[in-house]
């Protein structure tokens, strides 16, 4: 080509240096090398976090030769070999002859070996000054929240900004998803301010949205409130979004229990819980496609597995309202594997195993349900999902599982995200396998034992593939970063045909830097997983991260500038609300203290912050913080109301109920961990 010219990103480790000359080289992933040339105008920029606190203390170089200049000084005093740098610049090409020209140079680090994002403060500092800025556009200077703040004041859709839009819908399941992240942000953090507001926001969850069956035993969640001009609120109950216009989407039930579950993990609500309970009851009654007698006088056909939608006419899944080509028997990835990481982790590790106290039938009965749902959905992944001709998972269904290539926008297409949240949600799993399969063997009951450890080993079989094929399928080889949406099966003559375009969105570099770090913890001898986790978190550190506002963009172009045309702008939206990044600041977190500070021996401690409602009726509360391998973790230390309670330190390993007594309850509960290597 002649006169061309582009705007580009590289990212990479550093093979030489050429100060004197300007120069260096940088061997991306890919396995390409790139010759840099810096320009005048060059600029090196030690990353910073949201509150964009300047953290360059590179120190000064050795003195150089006379009448150096700055560029040829900053190289010596910035560049080392082998480190991982992302340098933004021009391409150009003129006939043969080609130049990158270098205009800023991105570090991870002041320190050599070093990156930020696995600094102790990191992610903590990001997910408080996320919670602030969502508590401050909603609420202005409020420190304490009541129901009618949340009635008054809580909106779905949020400028860029973080002002109102005029769509003033109130949509629960991302109300939900809001709660989850101020409770994660109380569970990191232990600030009373994000406790209040989740408390709040529950409230007012349960108070506006619940749909009780005439029995009791059911509940459903109403899509959203809508505030019409005259002042009148109108209660809409199917969905509204285009893919799932006036159905009941499971995937919307699904996401109005997240907020709830990562609540009472905090506080044993009793209230709470038995929302939780019916809610899941609903799932069970409406939507599983089960074999028994019950499901049979339905007329399901019983091949397992959860439909996506029903008919909030006849609340059946197969009525003929819900589209012979759309959503009427169908099955699909959200209506499946979307239980795993959105309530059921979460559930489980508050209830399992049973606290004293805890003996009421129906918590029984639900932890009951909670593992057979746990179970089948995970098996039906690993049976039903994978695709022997094609790297990449089916994602939808008809009911016998057969894949469904011709449904709606996805047709014969891959969500880069799905797969490698597939890979993260079932290595959790496998590592709770592993803890069954523990418990088993120590009882010397062996078939059991041997059976979840054959679980674990599937499911960790096609994490490791998924992860895998994902490196070098769904992520970006030059820049780092996880494309959004692909053709399985490419007919442009590449390895990848992108269907909408190459860029990157939030949700699902979440997904792919939590699957490579927990797949860096199952297999730390395979050192590709926590290069990949690395690059990605520099790509979302660098890339994601709306400094000026305190938020998160929701898309970037494949070279990390924010797209913000439309709604993509939005701080917050059917598609993006306080979940999935503080998702990403909670586990990253504790995902790096535990499988990567643990495995170097670092500095592998961290908090967890608990408080425990009166009305709880527990006699102990589970702590555990994730579905961790058996004897990855243990508690150190255990303080109530800033007290230490060395007496309320488990003596057995593998143990992570903490007993509560009557002094106990309505106090915050602070629980030091400490990984082993």
């Amino acid at each position: 080509m002649k006169d061309y010219s582009q705007t580009m990103t590289i990212g990479g480790r550093i093979t030489s240096i050429d100060a004197p000359s300007r120069a260096f080289a940088l061997q991306a992933r890919s396995g390409d090398v790139f010759h840099v040339v810096a320009t005048d105008t060059c600029w090196f920029w030690v990353m910073t976090n949201l509150d964009d606190v300047n953290r360059d203390s590179v120190p000064p170089p050795e003195p150089g030769p006379e009448g150096e200049d700055g560029v040829s000084y900053n190289i010596r005093k910035y560049l080392s070999l082998d480190q991982y740098v992302v340098v933004e610049g021009t391409y150009m090409e003129n006939g043969d002859k080609k130049l990158f020209s270098a205009l800023k140079v991105n570090l991870l680090s002041s320190q050599a070996n070093r990156v930020l994002f696995e600094e102790t403060h990191w992610w903590l500092a990001q997910i408080s000054q996320m919670a602030n800025k969502w508590l401050d556009d909603l609420f202005d200077d409020r420190r304490s929240y009541r129901i009618d703040d949340f009635s008054k004041f809580y909106r779905t859709n949020l400028n860029i900004e973080g002002l109102p839009t005029d769509n003033n819908m109130q949509e629960c399941a991302t109300l939900s998803r809001l709660i989850y992240g101020l409770s994660s942000a109380y569970l990191l953090t232990g600030n009373e301010r994000y406790f209040l507001a989740a408390k709040a926001g529950v409230e007012y969850q349960r108070e506006a949205f619940r749909q009780l069956s005439h029995d009791g035993r059911y509940i459903f969640w109403a899509y959203g409130r809508r505030k019409h001009p005259d002042g009148s609120v109108k209660l809409v109950v199917p969905s509204q979004n285009a893919d799932d216009l006036n159905t009941i989407p499971l995937y919307e039930q699904i996401y109005a229990l997240a907020g709830l579950a990562q609540f009472f993990r905090i506080s044993l609500d009793w209230e709470v819980m038995e929302d939780i309970r019916r809610t899941v009851n609903s799932f069970q009654a409406f939507f599983y496609d089960g074999k028994g007698e019950e499901y049979q006088a339905k007329g399901f056909p019983g091949h397992g597995g959860y439909f996506s939608h029903i008919d909030p006419d006849t609340m059946r899944p197969d009525s003929i309202q819900l589209g012979d080509d759309k959503n009427r028997s169908r099955k699909n990835w959200n209506s499946v594997g979307d239980h795993i990481p959105a309530y059921l982790i979460n559930l489980i590790l508050a209830l399992d195993p049973p606290a004293r106290g805890s003996e009421r039938r129906q918590l029984q009965d639900l932890l009951a349900t909670c593992r057979q749902i746990l179970e089948e959905t995970s098996q039906i992944i690993v049976e039903k999902f994978p695709d022997p001709s094609c790297p990449y998972v089916n994602e939808r269904f008809f009911a016998d599982w057969t894949p469904d290539h011709n449904w709606f926008w996805q047709q014969n297409r891959a969500v880069v995200g799905h797969n490698l949240k597939i890979a993260w949600n079932l290595t959790r799993v496998a590592n709770y396998f592993k803890v069954l399969e523990k418990y088993h063997r120590d009882r010397r009951e062996i078939p059991q034992a041997d059976s979840y450890r054959q679980r674990a080993d599937q499911a960790l079989a096609l994490a490791h593939k998924l992860g895998g094929d994902m490196a070098g399928l769904g992520i970006d080889q030059i820049r780092s970063g996880v494309f959004d949406c692909v053709e399985r099966e490419p007919k442009n003559g590449m390895p990848v045909q992108f269907t909408w375009g190459n860029h990157k969105d939030f949700w699902q570099q979440e997904q792919g830097i939590l699957a490579y770090l927990i797949l860096h913890g199952d297999r730390s001898d395979n050192p590709q997983y926590i290069h990949l986790a690395r690059e990605l978190m520099a790509f979302w550190n660098l890339y994601f991260l709306d400094r000026d506002r305190q938020g998160i963009f929701f898309r970037t172009s494949e070279s990390g500038e924010p797209i913000i045309q439309g709604s993509y702008a939005d701080k917050g939206g059917h598609s993006i609300s306080g979940y999935h990044a503080f998702e990403l600041n909670f586990l990253a977190h504790l995902y790096i203290r535990a499988y990567v500070i643990g495995d170097e021996n670092k500095d592998p401690d961290f908090c967890l912050y608990f408080r425990v409602v009166d009305n709880s009726g527990m006699e102990a509360i589970n702590v555990l913080p994730d579905f961790y391998p058996p004897g990855k973790l243990r508690i150190t230390s255990v303080r109530i109301d800033g007290v230490e309670r060395p007496d309320l330190i488990p003596n057995a390993p593998d143990v992570f109920q903490i007993p509560l007594d009557n002094p106990t309850k309505g106090c915050q509960v602070v629980v030091q961990f400490a990984a082993n290597p």
